[in-house]
C-alpha cells in the first residue's frame, strides 16, 4: 500500500503548483540509527499534519534526509576495521573516508525502511544527506561568511573531551551518571597547625597536579590573613597563590577550593578572571603529561590512586570518604568518563546570533508551542556561551581553513582554491553545524532555487523539548544570519526558518518512568507494528501527545488502539454488507432524528478536530475521534441504523451511514493511514483517501430538538439496561414491557428502537407487572413496567451472586492488605499504589451492590 502511494506521486511536492504551500523538514536521523519510540512519535505527528494539509488542498513538502553523524558513523566503521586488527591510521584519511562512504551505501539508512513501515509520507524524490555535494557547499559558504564577519575564531578553551574517541564532544553527547568515587580532603601549606595552611576536598585527586591557586571567599574571616600570599604545591613544589573570589561558598566544606583551570569548567572561568596559569596535565588519551613528576605517563585513574597514596604518606590526606556518590559526565558514544580539558578549538561567537533568535520569538515571527516553554527558550538563547564547532575526527565536513608555510591563515570558500603547498586544518565540523542549515540547505541554498522560493520559510518544526538548544536554537541563529540573502528572493513574511515550533515531550513507560536501556523498559516501535499494526502504534502515540507534555504508554495502550482499529473495520464491514454508500444527502426534513443527530455530531466533531489540529493538540483530536467513532457511531448510530433498515419506509439510512463513515475515515486518515485507506476505497470506490478532500462544515443548523429526543432515548435505554443488569437478566434475554408516558416524552417514533436496544417485547394477554422503574426525561417521565416472571431462576441467580460476592470480598481483602503494608508502599511506584486504591474502591462498591441485591432477593 505504501509503495503504491509513493509510485503514484502522492507525496511528491510540485514547485510549479499554485496551491498554498505547507512545508516541514524532517529532523534528520543519524545514518547509523534505527527507529526508536521518540522517532515514531515525532514522525507520526509530522505525518498527521502533512496528510491533513494535503487533503485540505495545500501543496505539501515533507523534506526527508539523514545526518552523517560524525562520531557515531566513524566509530561504527572503526569497529569494523578493528575486527581485522586494523585502525584508520593504517589506511590514511582519504582511504578511510572512502570506506565510510562504502559503509553508508551498503548499511546506512536502515531507519528509512522503518519510516516506510510506519507510513511516513515524505517526498523521497528530495531525499538529502548532510554530506552530499549541495549541503557541503552550503556548509562551506556559511563558514566563510561567519569567518569573514569575525564570528568564527580559534581559541584554547575548556571542552568536553572523550579520551576514548580523542575528540571534543558536544554537551548533548554527555550523559551524567551517579558513580561511587571518593572524596579526599588534602592539606596545602605547612603540616604545622600554627603555620599557614588550607584544607581542600576533591573527588579527582590527580588533577591537583595542575592546581595553580587555592580560592576562598573574600569575606571569609578564617582566611583573610592569607589572601594574596602563596603556598608551596605539595608535589610540584611551585608556589600557588591564595585568591579571593565571590564564586566560593564559605559554607561548603572548609570554605577553600583548589583551582585547576585546565580541567574544570568553574575553575577555568576563575582562572580567566584572575589571569592564572592553565597547565594542561593530560594528553588526548587522558594520560598525565608535563608535570615533571613520577606520575607522567600514567592513566588518569591510575594516577588518582598513586597521587593519593603519596599525599597520604606525607601526612597531607586529612580525611577520606569512600564510597562517595557523585554525578560524573560520561560520553554517550563510548561510555567512558569525559574529561574537561583545555584544548585549541574553533568557536562560533554567538552573542549577536543568539540575540536574533531570542528576538524572533519575542516579536512573534516564530511561535513556540506550548508557550509555557518560552522561558526555557529564552533561558538558552539569552545565556548562551560560544559554540565549539571543531571535532578531532576524519568523517565530516572538514574545516575550510588552510595554513601557509609561514603561519599564514586563509578561509577557502566553495568556489575558491587554497594556495599550492598550504595545509588544511585537520579537524571537522560539529555535526550540529551542518544540521543547523537543514531548513534552507535542503532546499538548495546558497543557490536561488524554485523550491527555496516556494517552500521557505517552512511552516512548522517538530522536535522534542530536550534538544531545543542543540538544534532548534542553532537553526534559528543561522537562518536569521542569512535571512537577507538574495537566494531567498523578496518575501512578504519574516525569513525565519519556521513559523511555528512544536515541542513534544518525552515518552515514558506506563508507570511514568523514563525509558532507558539500563531500566529495561524501552519499547521497540517495530515490535508494536508486528504485534498491533502500524495504525495502532501511531494512534497510541498521537492520542497521548500534547504540546510540551511527556506521555506514558504501555502494551495496554497499544492493544486498546488495535481494538479501536478493529472496531472501525467491523463498522465499515457492517455498512458494506447493508449497502451503505456515501451520496448526496436529501433534505434534512426527510431524515430521522437519529440521522440528523449523527450528522450534527459529525459537524461538531469535525470542528473540534480542526481546532485541535491547528493548536497541535493531537491528543484532543484523537480523543474526540475515538469517542465519536466508538461511543456514538458504533455504540448508538449503527444499532439504531439496524432498526431503521428494517422499517418498510426506510429510505436514507444507507446514505447517511455512508456519509458519516466516509467523513470519519477521512478525519482519521492523518493518524491511522493504512486501515482508513483500505476501508475508504472499499466504501467509496475512490482512488485514494490520501488525495481525498478534508471534510468541511455542512453549513446546516444543528437540530436541537432531534438531539434532545435522541438524548432522551439513550437515557431511557441506558436506565433499562442498568435495571436489567441489577435484576440479573442475561443480555440477550427479552422481557415483556409496557412504556407508560412515551407519548408525552415525544418518543413514540422511537419505540421500536427502544424495544430493540433494551431487549423488550410488547406485553401479551398474561402480562403482569413484577417490576417497574421511572426514568425522568426532558419532556416527561416514562414508567417502564416489566413482567420478569419466569425470566430469572432465583436459586441459580443467588448462587451466582454469592460466587461474585466471594470474589469481590477477596479482591477487597487483597487490596486492603497491600495498602496497609508499609514495606510495600515504600517501594511501589505511585502509579501502582493509585491503581490498587482504585481497585479497592471498585471492590467496595461491588461488595455493596451484590450484598444489596442478595438482601433484596431475600426480602422478596
Amino acid at each position: 500500500m505504501y509503495q503504491g502511494w509513493v509510485d503514484a506521486g502522492y507525496f511528491t511536492a510540485d514547485v510549479t503548483s499554485d496551491k498554498p504551500t505547507y512545508s516541514i523538514v524532517l529532523p534528520p536521523p543519524n545514518v547509523t540509527g534505527s527507529l526508536h519510540m521518540g522517532h515514531a512519535l515525532n514522525h507520526t505527528l509530522m505525518d498527521a499534519l502533512t496528510r491533513r494539509k494535503r487533503m485540505q488542498g495545500y501543496e505539501v513538502l515533507w523534506q526527508p534526509g539523514m545526518d552523517h553523524a560524525g562520531i557515531a558513523t566513524q566509530t561504527v566503521v572503526e569497529k569494523q576495521l578493528a575486527v581485522d586488527g586494523k585502525t584508520k591510521e593504517d589506511f590514511g584519511r582519504e582511504l578511510f573516508i572512502d570506506k565510510v562512504w562504502d559503509w553508508k551505501r551498503a548499511s546506512g539508512g536502515t531507519i528509512q525502511g522503518q519510516m516506510r513501515r510506519i507510513g511516513d509520507g515524505v517526498d523521497w524524490s528530495r531525499d538529502r544527506f548532510t554530506m552530499d555535494d549541495g549541503l557541503s557547499r552550503a556548509v562551506q559558504t556559511i563558514f566563510k561568511r561567519l569567518y569573514d564577519d569575525g564570528l568564527i575564531y580559534r581559541a584554547e578553551r575548556l571542552v568536553n573531551w572523550s579520551p576514548e574517541l580523542r575528540t571534543a564532544i558536544s554537551d548533548i553527547e554527555v550523559k551524567f551518571e551517579d558513580v561511587e568515587g571518593e572524596l579526599v580532603s588534602l592539606r596545602y601549606g605547612s603540616l604545622n597547625d600554627d603555620e599557614p595552611h588550607v584544607v581542600v576536598a576533591t573527588t579527582r585527586v590527580e588533577t591537583m597536579l595542575g592546581d595553580t591557586a587555592v580560592a576562598v571567599h573574600p569575606d571569609d574571616e578564617r582566611y583573610r590573613a592569607i589572601i594574596g600570599t602563596t603556598l608551596e604545591h605539595p608535589i610540584t613544589g611551585r608556589q600557588i597563590p591564595i585568591i579571593a573570589d565571590d564564586y566560593v561558598d564559605p559554607e561548603f566544606g572548609t570554605g577553600a577550593v583548589k583551582i585547576t583551570p585546565a580541567h574544570d569548567p568553574n575553575d577555568f572561568e576563575m582562572g580567566v578572571r584572575h589571569n592564572l596559569p592553565m597547565p594542561n596535565i593530560m594528553d588526548e588519551r587522558a594520560r598525565i603529561v608535563g608535570t615533571g613528576t613520577e606520575f607522567d605517563g600514567m592513566d588518569r585513574f591510575e594516577a588518582r590512586v598513586k597521587v593519593r597514596e603519596r599525599l597520604a604518606e606525607e601526612g597531607r590526606v586529612v580525611a577520606e570518604k569512600r564510597p562517595y556518590l557523585h554525578s560524573v559526565g560520561h560520553s554517550e558514544r563510548s561510555g567512558e568518563a569525559i574529561e574537561p580539558r583545555l584544548s585549541l578549538q574553533w568557536w562560533v561567537k554567538v552573542e549577536t546570533l543568539a540575540k536574533s533568535a531570542g528576538d524572533a520569538v519575542r516579536n512573534g515571527d516564530t511561535v513556540i508551542h506550548p508557550t509555557s516553554l518560552e522561558p526555557r527558550w529564552f533561558g538558552w538563547v539569552d545565556n548562551m556561551h560560544d559554540w565549539c564547532i571543531s571535532r578531532q575526527l576524519w568523517w565530516g565536513h572538514r574545516i575550510p581553513i588552510w595554513y601557509g608555510p609561514d603561519g599564514e591563515t586563509v578561509c577557502v570558500g566553495p568556489d575558491e582554491t587554497a594556495p599550492e603547498g598550504w595545509t588544511q586544518d585537520p579537524d571537522v565540523l560539529d555535526t550540529w553545524f551542518s544540521s543547523a542549515l537543514w531548513p534552507f540547505s535542503t532546499l538548495g541554498w546558497p543557490e536561488r532555487t524554485p523550491q527555496l522560493e516556494k517552500f521557505y520559510p517552512t511552516s512548522v518544526l517538530f522536535t522534542g523539548y530536550d534538544i531545543i538548544f542543540f538544534w532548534v536554537a542553532r537553526m534559528m541563529m543561522f537562518g536569521l544570519y542569512v535571512a537577507n540573502d538574495d537566494a531567498f528572493g523578496a518575501k512578504d513574511v519574516p525569513n525565519v526558518p519556521f513559523k511555528d515550533v512544536f515541542l513534544h515531550g518525552l515518552i515514558r513507560d506506563q508507570f511514568g518512568k523514563k525509558m532507558s536501556k539500563s531500566r529495561g523498559n524501552g519499547i521497540d516501535p517495530l515490535d508494536w507494528v508486528e504485534l498491533y499494526g502500524a495504525d495502532a502504534l501511531r494512534f497510541t502515540l498521537a492520542r497521548g501527545a500534547q504540546p510540551g507534555s511527556d506521555l506514558s504508554i504501555g502494551e495496554s495502550h497499544a492493544a486498546a488502539s488495535r481494538n479501536f482499529v478493529t472496531k472501525l473495520f467491523n463498522a465499515v464491514k457492517f455498512a458494506l454488507m447493508n449497502g451503505a454508500q456515501p451520496a448526496q444527502l436529501p433534505d434534512r426534513a426527510e431524515l430521522t432524528d437519529a440521522d440528523r443527530w449523527i450528522l450534527d455530531r459529525l459537524d461538531e466533531v469535525r470542528a473540534e478536530v480542526d481546532t485541535a489540529f491547528e493548536a497541535y493538540e493531537f491528543g484532543k483530536a484523537c480523543e474526540a475521534l475515538y469517542h465519536f467513532a466508538w461511543d456514538e457511531v458504533c455504540d448508538w448510530y449503527l444499532e439504531l441504523a439496524k432498526v431503521q433498515l428494517t422499517r418498510p419506509d426506510e429510505a436514507h439510512t444507507r446514505t447517511v451511514l455512508g456519509v458519516v463513515l466516509d467523513s470519519l475515515l477521512r478525519l482519521l486518515h492523518p493518524v491511522i493511514p493504512f486501515v482508513t485507506e483500505s476501508l475508504w476505497k472499499a466504501l467509496t470506490s475512490g482512488e485514494s483517501v490520501v488525495i481525498s478532500s478534508w471534510p468541511e462544515a455542512s453549513g446546516i443548523e444543528t437540530d436541537v430538538a432531534a438531539a434532545q429526543r435522541i438524548e432522551d432515548m439513550q437515557r431511557l435505554i441506558t436506565e433499562v439496561r442498568r435495571f436489567r443488569s441489577d435484576q440479573g437478566l442475561k443480555d440477550k434475554q427479552k422481557v415483556a414491557a409496557r412504556l407508560v408516558g412515551i407519548d408525552a416524552a415525544a418518543l413514540t417514533a422511537h419505540e421500536d428502537a427502544i424495544a430493540a436496544l433494551a431487549r423488550l417485547t410488547p406485553p401479551e394477554d398474561d402480562f403482569a407487572v413484577t417490576a417497574s422503574l421511572e426514568v425522568r426525561l426532558s419532556a416527561a417521565t416514562v414508567t417502564v413496567e416489566l413482567d420478569t416472571s419466569g425470566t430469572v431462576d432465583l436459586e441459580a441467580e443467588r448462587r451466582r451472586l454469592e460466587k461474585d460476592l466471594a470474589a469481590a470480598e477477596k479482591e477487597l481483602a487483597g487490596t486492603a492488605a497491600k495498602l496497609s503494608n508499609d514495606a510495600f508502599l515504600a517501594k511501589a511506584p505511585d502509579q501502582v499504589v493509585d491503581k490498587i486504591k482504585a481497585r479497592k474502591v471498585l471492590a467496595e462498591e461491588e461488595v455493596a451492590r451484590i450484598g444489596a441485591r442478595l438482601a433484596d432477593m431475600g426480602a422478596k
